[in-house]
């Protein structure tokens, strides 16, 4: 495909999402119905796609309309190109562009424009993030950055980045975690590396690896909102340490026990009515489900979805896992909170009001861990009870 038929084909697709499907729905459907396409093409028109998607409402202003044909021009003219080379009409590429689409928007563009965010979610940041509001507005509008984790039960940092080095993968060190390489070249050839087959990385987020760096090492972990497993594989590869993992849903889990064995490691999964019995656990983990603010560079169409009284309801359910959660930690144990959020209604407001609810509990540490080029926006808090 040309360059050209690659923009034509993402407006295309932006349009579709714009009826209402799901972005990653609308890929797979479109790649199966164009098998013309290559693996780049694809790539490319994917990450068309999800850069117009973290920057939906600038490229609107930018391209006189939030049609898919509109938001392709304003991305474009905001990252310098010369759309009149691409939308010319011949072969597969865009129709030329007519007169209100040449004149260019004027004046300063509006600051709901700017952070790329719903009007209700600014006054979030605002109060949530403060004089960070902005950069983590704009922050979000970035592709997010690609990181592994070392697993450090079969390996170690220097001899898993010459592994990947000679799979054509380029990382370099993250300070968020000891464990946390970023993939600087060839990220598109991590998943056939020898390094990630044979389990000696995984992916996983450097905010992530920090969440669990600062897990006390205790003898029995409960990974109780498991999702995919990739923290419980996180505190397995600490070594000395019994994990179990639960979801509510448990099918989030069916890749853990190939992903475990691949790692080396060894991890129960409990059903709900399970986790009683085997309780109580020395360090309960709450990875709570959120609105995912912090990883929105990740999953954009997330932002654009979110309404006040799904944001509400996900708050309950938070106080909820909380309540239930607490039940099954050791009298000295630890109740560990996280969130992939950044606003602070599902962050420290949470860990306030379940201390106002459990008055014989407290909080030990917490911490945000903020949007940055190094890892997604994170908080974690320790909770343990009173003595």
């Amino acid at each position: 495909m040309t360059p050209a038929a690659r923009v034509a084909a993402a407006i295309e697709i932006l349009d579709m999402i714009g009826d209402g499907l799901p972005a990653e729905q609308v890929l797979t459907r479109w790649g199966r119905g164009n098998r013309y396409a290559g693996s780049k093409d694809r790539a490319a028109i994917r990450d068309y796609v999800f850069d117009v998607l973290r920057v939906q409402r600038s490229a609107a202003w930018l391209g006189r309309a939030s049609t898919g044909r509109g938001l392709m021009i304003g991305l474009l003219r905001g990252q310098g190109v010369d759309v009149d080379t691409l939308f010319t009409g011949e072969g597969h590429a865009p129709a030329p562009l007519v007169d209100y689409e040449v004149e260019l928007a004027s004046g300063e563009m509006p600051t709901e424009e700017a952070w790329n965010l719903p009007d209700w979610l600014i006054s979030r940041f605002e109060d949530s993030l403060g004089d960070n509001a902005a950069d983590t507005a704009k922050a979000l509008q970035e592709r997010a950055p690609i990181t592994l984790r070392v697993n450090t039960a079969k390996t170690n940092t220097s001899d898993a980045t010459l592994m990947l080095r000679e799979a054509g993968v380029e990382v370099t060190a993250n300070p968020l975690s000891p464990t946390a390489l970023t993939v600087t070249e060839g990220p598109r050839r991590i998943r056939n590396s020898p390094a990630y087959l044979e389990g000696f990385v995984e992916l996983q987020d450097a905010s992530s690896q920090a969440v669990v760096d600062a897990l006390p090492k205790v003898a029995r972990v409960l990974d109780y909102c498991a999702g995919g497993g990739g923290k419980s594989l996180a505190v397995a590869a600490r070594g000395d340490v019994r994990v179990f993992a639960h979801d509510i849903e448990a099918a989030r889990m069916r890749d853990l026990p190939l992903r475990e064995a691949r790692a080396g490691a060894e991890i129960t999964q409990l059903g709900t009515g399970d986790l009683a019995d085997q309780g109580p656990y020395d360090l309960v983990l709450v990875d709570a489900p959120c609105s995912g603010s912090g990883s929105w560079r990740r999953a954009p169409e997330a932002k654009w979805r979110l309404t006040p009284d799904e944001l509400e309801k996900t708050m309950g359910v938070q106080d909820d896992i909380l309540d239930a959660a607490m039940r099954l930690v050791t009298p000295e144990g630890t109740l560990a909170y996280a969130t992939c959020s950044i606003l602070k209604e599902e962050n420290a407001a949470r860990v306030e009001a379940f201390l106002e609810r459990h008055t014989g509990w407290r909080c030990t540490w917490q911490h945000t861990y903020d949007v940055t080029e190094l890892g997604d926006g994170f908080y974690t808090a320790h909770l343990t009870q009173s003595k």
